[in-house]
């Protein structure tokens, strides 16, 4: 009868094939498919649906794709490869969400849906930011689509919603930065900290990390002898945020020099003063 052990394996290997439908081979391994049994569009898009209710994702996939290989020039077909792309979000698997998502943009760049399309790719991106410590390049990503959201579609409810995220997003890429900048500073190499420090308040001026970018430029050029530019640096931060700790460490360390910083912020000419000097600084 042969070894027991190469049946048992045999049927355990029939038996998946028969509860899943059957299997062909992929470009680098085994991707699933229903048999193929002509069934309606609208059946199987309703079928995928309720996969979708009972949260089987995969299954979901599967009916999904079906209709794409079935109907592939009916309404059924667009709206299964959005539903594709949401399933695959939904599961994480983030690069066949935006992939998805891109080919129905391409396909159909009219479609009333396809600001969705736009907004399940910046979110595939969005929901990968890591902590400040790792490489930003999905932030980055994440960034870009989501501008792409409000620059097509302004008044649309997901440009409301990629509006906020951008927000976060900025504070990411801000935060590596200033993350980069110290150490920098740390390494006493001053111009390469300066550069990233400029980089946060001219780039991102709404985050949190601007002020403590202001106060790292008034280290830098004081650790660097120059402090001119570290007073009109410590003068701008104490116009813009007057109650801040940052600026209090400013304070003190100007005042080492001789200078006032409170002094500084008083002998501005005109309301416009600040905004010209920090356009010149940074």
């Amino acid at each position: 009868m042969g070894n027991p052990s190469i049946v048992r394996f045999i049927m355990v290997g029939l038996l998946v094939v028969f509860m899943t439908g059957c299997s062909i081979l992929g470009g680098s391994g085994r991707k699933e498919k229903l048999a193929y049994v002509e069934r309606p569009a609208e059946g199987l898009y309703n079928a995928g649906m309720d996969q979708m209710e009972k949260n089987d994702l995969a299954k979901a996939k599967l009916y999904f794709q079906e209709v794409e290989r079935q109907h592939p020039f009916s309404k059924w077909s667009r709206r299964s490869m959005l539903m594709t792309a949401y399933a695959n979000y939904l599961s994480a698997d983030y690069e066949e969400a935006v992939s998805t998502a891109q080919r129905f943009i391409s396909l159909h760049p009219g479609n009333e849906s396809t600001p969705y399309a736009y907004y399940l790719v910046a979110m595939s991106y969005y929901d990968q930011i890591y902590d400040v410590g790792r490489d930003q390049a999905t932030t980055l990503n994440a960034e870009a689509a989501l501008q792409q959201v409000v620059r097509r579609y302004p008044e649309s409810d997901y440009a409301r919603d990629a509006r906020l995220k951008l927000e976060l997003t900025h504070d990411h890429l801000a935060g590596k930065e200033m993350s980069i900048g110290r150490y920098y500073l740390k390494q006493s190499q001053q111009l390469g900290a300066i550069g990233r420090f400029k980089t946060v308040v001219r780039d991102y001026d709404t985050t949190s990390h601007v002020e403590e970018a202001m106060h790292r430029l008034v280290e830098s050029y004081v650790s660097l002898g120059i402090i001119e530019e570290a007073k009109l640096v410590g003068s701008v931060l104490g116009y813009n945020y007057p109650g801040s700790e940052w600026y209090a460490d400013s304070y003190k360390l100007l005042e080492d020099f001789g200078i006032n910083l409170d002094d500084e912020v008083k002998r501005a000419k005109d309301p416009g003063y600040f905004r010209r000097l920090r356009e010149r600084l940074f």
